[in-house]
C-alpha cells in the first residue's frame, strides 16, 4: 500500500551482463550530520548523546549510510559482520545482508543462551561484561567489529578481544559516528573505518 501523496520509489535494475554496483564511498555518505541529532545530559549530565534514531527514521540517510558502510568494508572481504549490543545490531544486520554474510551478536553479561565465552572491562567508571555464544564463530573466520558509535573505544576494543579468545581473525571496526576527541581509534588495533566524526 503506497499513502497518499508518498512519492514512489524506482527500481532500477542493471544491464544484462553487469552486477550491481554499489554508489560511491562520497556520495554515500552525503552529509548525514543533519539526520543526527544531540541530546544534552544524556545519560547523565555533562554527556552530550549522538542520537542516530533520526538518522534510522530517514529512508534516504539511513539507505546511504548503510551502502556506504557496505563499500567501505568490501574489500575486507569478511565472513562475518559482529555486532555490540545494542545499537550495534542496528549497523551490522542490515549490513550483513548488503555484503551477503553472517552476523553475530555480542550481548551483555545473562542475554544470550548457550554455553558463552565472557570478558569483562574497565571503563571509565567501574567495569562491565561482554558475552558471546561460544560456537558463534569458527576459528579463523574474518571478522568485522561494528557499532553505532566509537567513543573511548573500551567497548570495540573488549568486543575484539572477545572475537579473538574464540579463534576469530578480526579484520576491522566500523562505526557510523566517531568521537575523534576521545581518542578511541587509538585503542582499536584493526584498521577502523567511521562515517562521520565529531571533532569536539
Amino acid at each position: 500500500m503506497v499513502r497518499a501523496g508518498a512519492k514512489p520509489i524506482e527500481c532500477r535494475r542493471p544491464p544484462a551482463g553487469q552486477s550491481r554496483v554499489l554508489p560511491s564511498f562520497a556520495e554515500a555518505i552525503m552529509d548525514l550530520k543533519p539526520h543526527i541529532r544531540g541530546i544534552p545530559d544524556f545519560p547523565k549530565p555533562g554527556i552530550l548523546f549522538y542520537d542516530i534514531s533520526t538518522l534510522l527514521a530517514h529512508p534516504e540517510a539511513w539507505r546511504k549510510t548503510v551502502r556506504g558502510m557496505a563499500e567501505a568494508l568490501q574489500p575486507l572481504r569478511p565472513d562475518l559482520l559482529v555486532g555490540i549490543e545494542s545499537r550495534g545490531f542496528l549497523v551490522a544486520a542490515p549490513l550483513a545482508y548488503e555484503l551477503g554474510c553472517g552476523f553475530v551478536m555480542v550481548r551483555k553479561k545473562g542475554k544470550l543462551p548457550g554455553p558463552t565465552v565472557r570478558l569483562t572491562y574497565d571503563l571509565e567508571y567501574g567495569s562491565d561484561t561482554i558475552e558471546i555464544q561460544a560456537d558463534a564463530l569458527v576459528p579463523g573466520q574474518r571478522v568485522v567489529v561494528l557499532d553505532d558509535l566509537l567513543a573511548t573505544g573500551g567497548t570495540t576494543a573488549a568486543a575484539i578481544e572477545l572475537c579473538r579468545r574464540v579463534g576469530a581473525n578480526v579484520i576491522g571496526a566500523a562505526s557510523i559516528i566517531e568521537l575523534t576527541f576521545l581518542g578511541g581509534r587509538q585503542r582499536v588495533d584493526v584498521p577502523f573505518t567511521s562515517m562521520v566524526a565529531y571533532d569536539s
